[in-house]
Parts: structure tokens; C-alpha cells; sequence
């Protein structure tokens, strides 16, 4: 059973964790087929949702996206099907059962976080329109705007934070451990970098402090308050934000994604607001039907008519076919051809283990919840499958409005580089090539856009781009919908260069697109330095900056670290795995030489690149025998810059693996990784 203590990033081009979020969606092309032996369409009753659903799980293309799931359907007040697939622990055959298997729903949550808010709301002792700073007591926040972080921005993940998402370390397995919401605040209280209400960046931190708000305002515990005004009235028994010991006998085993078993873990906040709910299918299904009958079910009123009202209405958006969130949902998946339907609400979760998806259609008084004991995209199948089956009228593509094509020169200020506002190793590259706009990216490569409308654009695959622009005109973000379609990205400054660096250097286009995203300094005043050696302490410092991996909280375990002003990036490298511990030391002010540089990245990434990719590279020059493999894999993927000349005629590549690394040659090595396709893995 694998153990989080001995968790170590599986790939170097992804962020460290995504945790309580949704990931990146698969095209809806990449569902099954289903409908062979059934029509293409059905009204949805509890006879035809079973026959889909039965079908839908028994496909083989499916099955491998879970070990157990548990879903519930409701319309028009009631639960018309309830049922489970697969295994809640598959070592003792213990099937799912909805009633009684209990899921963590990871990012779910927040929908349970935001209904109390508004319930709050109703009551009149919460102004949605007030600064958080009404409700936190003594607890402080920067922010150099006039304009103030509001407790709608919390619930609308408009607020500007900078990112804090959870760390590692807030997943562990120490039960006896208590974390209190307030005291995590006080310690990662996030400062805001973009004026609240401009950008939308999918915020956990913001939900942490809906809960806190929650525990202020009404004077108890958030779990406490979430027992007695919503889990308790609705009658959810198997529902909390407590992992006590009577769910414990029933929550799923969480599975990795070969099968492997998670040894059951906690959580830091120990009462996580965001993300720590657990429940059951059953359950869930209860507080569908009450949401979707204006707040109540039977004689139990959770909610006004107003407050659930409200919160199915999208607040945000770069176009109306790319909506950002409402009071506690997020847009739906997009449709190819059809954008995200602002008629359809939904909400998805992943944590290790466990990944969900809710989705309510109001105006058919309609409700799916899923959830499943795998981190993945089962949910990315199920959703385009079901809707397409039973509410056809949600999927049908969209007939775009006459407008005015952009000029080539309008579309030259779209280019640029783009950074992800969650995860900065998300870098997505605009570019103008024979009248069009492409983006591209490290995972996914290279695509087309086609104009549709102004600042909207879609691909080959009939999914929507959009950007959107400033107050002067100046285009500022991007959204897209597979890198992280849970937020924007932020196009980079104009980079202004060095003393000694200019637009015509060898490395310029390096060194100035890093200083455009905010890795190097935007500076013209200093020097770069471009042929100066670095060092390993600078090389562990720069690739933790650069990707946004976490520093270390632990003692370091090198004996010349140890009161180094790179200790704690150093003792983090070490921790993820970037670097090894074999003697007791690291030398950090030693020059690093391009082999162990390639060596460090290699060591990320090599348990998910098949060696068979690039074990065929000829290498010239010397390379130490430890190296070659590394060494191997950089040349075959491209990792490096014009120091490297083209292959000799027997095909070899020299790539100076002996030779200190300069910050030129860094430059180069970082933006490739950033913004240079991998190869498509097998």
C-alpha cells in the first residue's frame, strides 16, 4: 500500500499537486460507444438510466478509469436510480454500495461550504459585497488595490490571491494530529497580486476562508455547523467533514492508477472547508433534489428560493460560451462546437484516490453525481455520454454571430507567452503563422485557431479559446480548455532585457521569453551574466522557481547545506526527488557541470518516459557512464540551445556533458522544458 511519506512527483512538466481540483479534460471524442444496440436519444426515466449506465460501465474502455464507483440520478424530486460498480475494496471483493460507501469528494465540497455561506447570507449576518476583513477578526491580508477582496470574490474565485493551493505535507497520516481552520489561515494567509474581481483562478484558499468566515459568523466549529444547519435537516448520516471512526469502516480504498491500493490518510486542515468533505451517493442525492426544489425537500427548507437562485447564476466569463463560476459551481466540460452551457451548473473534485463530478440542470430538474475510487477521467466520459444521450438539446453546436475578422496586425497582440495563474509550469505559447493564431504547449503541442468571434477562437478539435483584454485594449488573459480550463492565463510583460542581453543575442529568445513570465527579473538595469557558470545551489533554486515546486519546512539533511541560503530549496529538491543524498553532501557552491543538470530532470521524470524513447541517441564527446541515459533523453527531446551543434555524419551529438552550465545555456534548458512539446508517451 503505498505511503504518502515516500510520495515523489511523477513528471516534471506537470505541477506538483493539482489537489482538490478538476484535471484537464479528455476530448469528448474519446468517449465510448455506447448506443450500438440502443436509440441515439431517450427521455431520461430510471428504466432507460439503468440500461445506459449498465452499458456505459461494462465497456472496456471505461472500466479502466475505475476500480469503484457510485452514482445517483435525480429529477423532478426524486432519486430515480441509485447504484454502484466495481469494488469499495477490491483486495476483499467488497462491492460498492451507494447507501453505504463512503467517497471523499475532494473539491465537492465547496459546494457544501458555499450553501452554508449563503445560508449565512440569508440571515443577513454576511454582506457579499463586504471585505473578508469584516469577518476575519485579527487576521490580515496585502493588498495593494483599492479595491478590497470581498466574500463574493471567495465564492466566485475572483479574488486575486496568489496561489496556495495544499501542500504535500497537508496530506499525511498522522490521525492524531488536530489543525485548526483559523491557525492554518494565520500561517498561509496569501497576499493579493491581481486586482480582485479581474481574473478568474480556480482558489481553494478562498474556499478554506468561506469556511473560517462561517466558524466566525456563527460562533462554532465549521463541522459543527455543517451537522447542524445542512447534513442533520437533510438527513445525510453518512455525510462529514471528519474522517471519525463509524466512516472510516466504510470509506472506498483509494487506487493510483495501476491498481496500487493508498493507505488511508488525513488532512491539514484537519476540517478542510475546500475539499475534506466525505460522503455517500445517497446522500449527495438529498441535497440535489433540495437545491433543485428552491432549497427544500419534504418539510425541510435549507435554503431560500432566492440563495439557490443565485447561485446557479455564472458571474464571470471571457465570452458567454466560457463561463467561470457561479456562487459554488464551475462550468460545465466544454461540448465540441458548443462552448459550456451556462444552463447546466457543476462542481468536480480529485484528491489522491477519489475523483467526483455533480452536475445539475435546473431548468430540468435534473441531478447526476459521481463519484470513484481513482483519480482520472471517468468523469470526462460520463458527462458528454449522458447528456448527449439524454439532453441532446445541451450539446448541439452553436451558430456564431457575424463580426468583423481581426487584421493580421490586430492578431500579432495576441502573441505572446502565457503562465497559468495556479501553476506556472503551465506556459502556453500564442503565435502568428500565415494569418492565423496557434497556441502551443509542453504536453499537447501544436494548434490551430480559427476566428469565430471577437477575442474568441476555436481549434481543430471545435473547442473554444478566448482572451481577454484590459481597460486600455491591451489583451491580458487566455482561457482554453485543456491545459487547466479552471482558470485564466496571464499573458507575459514585454521583457525589456539586460545590460548585456538584447534582442539580438544567440539566447535571447530564451532568456527575454523567461523574463517575460517572471523568471528572470524584468530589468534592464542589471546584468545577466549569460556566460557565467552556475552553480548547484542556483541551478535546485532556479528549477523550483521556475516550476513552482514547494521549498522545504524540514531539517536539511546535507551537512554543507546547513545554514545556506539555498537550504531549504536544496532539502525540497531532495524531498521530490530532483537530487540524491548518497555521502552527507551536495557542495552547493560547486559549478554544476550539463550532465548533472540533465541528470536532476532525468531522475523526475524517467519512471514516465519509457528509456526506449530515447536509449538509441548517439552521443559524441565524453559523458560519464551515470549520465549517458540522462544525457540521452535531453538530446532526444531537445533540451538545450545553440551550444549544441547539429548531429556529425555518423549521426552523434555532442552535448558538452563535462562543461559547467552557464546561465545562457540554464536559459535555454528552462524554456524548452516550459515550452517545447514532449514526446507523446506510449
Amino acid at each position: 500500500m503505498k505511503s504518502f511519506s515516500k510520495w515523489r512527483l511523477p513528471q516534471l512538466l506537470v505541477i506538483v499537486l493539482l489537489a482538490l481540483t478538476v484535471i484537464s479534460p479528455v476530448p469528448a471524442a474519446a468517449a465510448p460507444d455506447i448506443s450500438a444496440e440502443t436509440p441515439q436519444h431517450a427521455d431520461l426515466t430510471a428504466e432507460n438510466a439503468e440500461t445506459f449506465l449498465d452499458e456505459f460501465f461494462s465497456d472496456p474502455d471505461v472500466k479502466q478509469y475505475y476500480t469503484g464507483a457510485a452514482i445517483v440520478v435525480v429529477k423532478d424530486g426524486k432519486t430515480i436510480l441509485q447504484k454502484g460498480y466495481g469494488y469499495a475494496d477490491a483486495a476483499k471483493k467488497e462491492t460498492v454500495d451507494p447507501s453505504k460507501s463512503v467517497f471523499r469528494l475532494a473539491s465537492v465540497s465547496k459546494v457544501f461550504t458555499a450553501t452554508a455561506v449563503m445560508q449565512l447570507v440569508e440571515q443577513g449576518k454576511i454582506d457579499l459585497q463586504d471585505d473578508i476583513a469584516t469577518y476575519l477578526g485579527d487576521i490580515t491580508y496585502d493588498n495593494p488595490f483599492k479595491k478590497p477582496v470581498t466574500v463574493e470574490h471567495l465564492l466566485t474565485h475572483t479574488t486575486g490571491f496568489q496561489i496556495r493551493d495544499p501542500k504535500p505535507t497537508d496530506i499525511h497520516h498522522d490521525f492524531d494530529q488536530f489543525v485548526e481552520i483559523e491557525d492554518y489561515v494565520r500561517e498561509n494567509m496569501p497576499p493579493v497580486v491581481r486586482e480582485p474581481g479581474t481574473s478568474y483562478m480556480y482558489d481553494n484558499f478562498a474556499s478554506m476562508l468561506q469556511g473560517l468566515i462561517v466558524e466566525k459568523v456563527s460562533g462554532i466549529p465549521f463541522q459543527t455547523y455543517m451537522e447542524q444547519h445542512v447534513f442533520n435537516p437533510l438527513n445525510m448520516k453518512n455525510s462529514s467533514f471528519l474522517l471519525d471512526d463509524r466512516l472510516k469502516e466504510n470509506l472506498a480504498v483509494g487506487y493510483e492508477g495501476n491498481g496500487e491500493p493508498l493507505e488511508m490518510y488525513t488532512l491539514t486542515p484537519t476540517v478542510m472547508p475546500q475539499g475534506g468533505m466525505l460522503s455517500t451517493a445517497e446522500d449527495i442525492a438529498k441535497f440535489m433534489i433540495a437545491f433543485l426544489n428552491g432549497g427544500s425537500i419534504e418539510s425541510t427548507q435549507i435554503l431560500s428560493q432566492d440563495s439557490t437562485k443565485a447561485m446557479t447564476v455564472y458571474r464571470s466569463n471571457m465570452h458567454p460560451l466560457l463561463p467561470d463560476t457561479t456562487y459554488g459551481f464551475e462550468a460545465p466540460l466544454q461540448i465540441p462546437g458548443t462552448g459550456s452551457s451556462s444552463n447546466v451548473i457543476t462542481k468536480g473534485g480529485d484528491m489522491p484516490g477519489n475523483s467526483s463530478y455533480l452536475w445539475l440542470i435546473p431548468e430540468e430538474n435534473t441531478g447526476v453525481f459521481i463519484t470513484y475510487n481513482n483519480m482520472g477521467a471517468l468523469r470526462n466520459l460520463l458527462y458528454p455520454a449522458f447528456m448527449t444521450y439524454f439532453f441532446p438539446q445541451y450539446m448541439e453546436p452553436v451558430e456564431f454571430e457575424a463580426f468583423e475578422p481581426d487584421t493580421a496586425e490586430e492578431l500579432s497582440k495576441y502573441n505572446g507567452l502565457y503562465v497559468d495563474l495556479r501553476a506556472k509550469s503551465m506556459v502556453t505559447t500564442v503565435e502568428q503563422e500565415e494569418g492565423n493564431l496557434t497556441v502551443s504547449d509542453s504536453l499537447l503541442g501544436k494548434r490551430s485557431l480559427v476566428q469565430v468571434g471577437p477575442d474568441l477562437f476555436m481549434d481543430e478539435n471545435k473547442q473554444l479559446t478566448a482572451f481577454k483584454r484590459g481597460e486600455d485594449g491591451s489583451i491580458m488573459y487566455l482561457k482554453e480548455p485543456y491545459l487547466n480550463p479552471l482558470g485564466y492565463g496571464q499573458k507575459g510583460q514585454l521583457p525589456v532585457g539586460f545590460k548585456d542581453i538584447d534582442s539580438k543575442h544567440p539566447y535571447a529568445e530564451f532568456i527575454l521569453g523567461l523574463q517575460s513570465i517572471g523568471i528572470f527579473e524584468n530589468d534592464h538595469t542589471i546584468a545577466f551574466e549569460p556566460e557565467r557558470s552556475i552553480t548547484r545551489a542556483e541551478y535546485v533554486e532556479d528549477l523550483l522557481h521556475t516550476f513552482g515546486w514547494p521549498k522545504s519546512e524540514q531539517p536539511v539533511q546535507f551537512e554543507d547545506v546547513k545554514g545556506h541560503p539555498a537550504a531549504s530549496a536544496i532539502q525540497g529538491a531532495l524531498e521530490i526527488g530532483l537530487i540524491e543524498n548518497k555521502d552527507g553532501f551536495f557542495y552547493p557552491d560547486r559549478a554544476i557541470s550539463r550532465q548533472e543538470a540533465a541528470a536532476m530532470i532525468w531522475r523526475v521524470v524517467s519512471a514516465m518516459i519509457p528509456s526506449e524513447m530515447y536509449s538509441d541517441v548517439k552521443l559524441a564527446g565524453e559523458t560519464d557512464e551515470w549520465a549517458i541515459p540522462a544525457v540521452q533523453m535531453m538530446v532526444a527531446f531537445g533540451y538545450y540551445g545553440p551550444e549544441v551543434q547539429p548531429p556529425a555524419q555518423d549521426g552523434s551529438i555532442d552535448f558538452l556533458s563535462k562543461q559547467p552550465l552557464t546561465h545562457q545555456e540554464e536559459a535555454a534548458l528552462l524554456y524548452k522544458l516550459l515550452t517545447k512539446t514532449q514526446p507523446k508517451l506510449q
